[in-house]
């Protein structure tokens, strides 16, 4: 009986992480163009103003690309350190702040120059831990009015590349926390 009970918990653990990770899943909120302030642990549009919408399907395939083709990852989930997509450089925080004119902003701006090496058209991804985070949302809104035009967001995040059956690894590199 104890083992029964062990593979229904089991089951049912299996099925809540899998239907957190439906990176698909529309919970009827509208884009906006305007940053997210509170409440950023909620459900997300399925798309964002100026950015395209990556599934975990599309990103394993352009992670296969040469070096100079793949994408940079950009995981700007908050809180401790944490494995990551392969090769993410973190950025926790990116996606705090409240408007296009802070000192978050200026930072991004500084970053994604040093990353990108000024190359407006260099594809990079924003993610965070999943469908119901506004993190990512708005790191990509402030690399879009940043100018950059291969702007992608992972709205599925760790949750939907882990559900894809893919593993984390360790960040790569850390920016130092931004000024609120």
């Amino acid at each position: 009986m104890r083992n029964i009970s062990r593979w229904i918990l089991a089951g049912a653990l299996l099925a809540a992480a899998t239907a957190g990770a439906n990176e698909d899943v529309d919970f009827g909120i509208a884009p906006i163009a305007t940053l997210r302030l509170a409440d950023l642990s909620a459900p997300t549009p399925r798309e964002v103003p100026g950015a395209k919408t990556m599934r975990a399907a599309e990103l394993r395939d352009r992670l296969r690309a040469t070096e100079a083709e793949r994408p940079l990852l950009f995981d700007v989930l908050g809180g401790e350190q944490h494995d990551s997509l392969p090769g993410a450089i973190w950025l926790p925080g990116a996606g705090r702040g409240n408007s296009y004119d802070d000192a978050v902003q200026a930072q991004l701006a500084r970053l994604l120059q040093a990353a990108t090496k000024g190359e407006a058209g260099r594809a990079m991804v924003f993610f965070c831990q999943g469908t119901r985070c506004w993190l990512s949302y708005n790191a990509a809104l402030r690399a879009a009015a940043l100018g950059y035009r291969e702007v992608y967001w992972y709205r599925g995040g760790i949750e939907a590349w882990l559900a894809q059956g893919e593993t984390l690894a360790p960040l790569r590199f850390s920016w130092r926390k931004p000024a609120p």
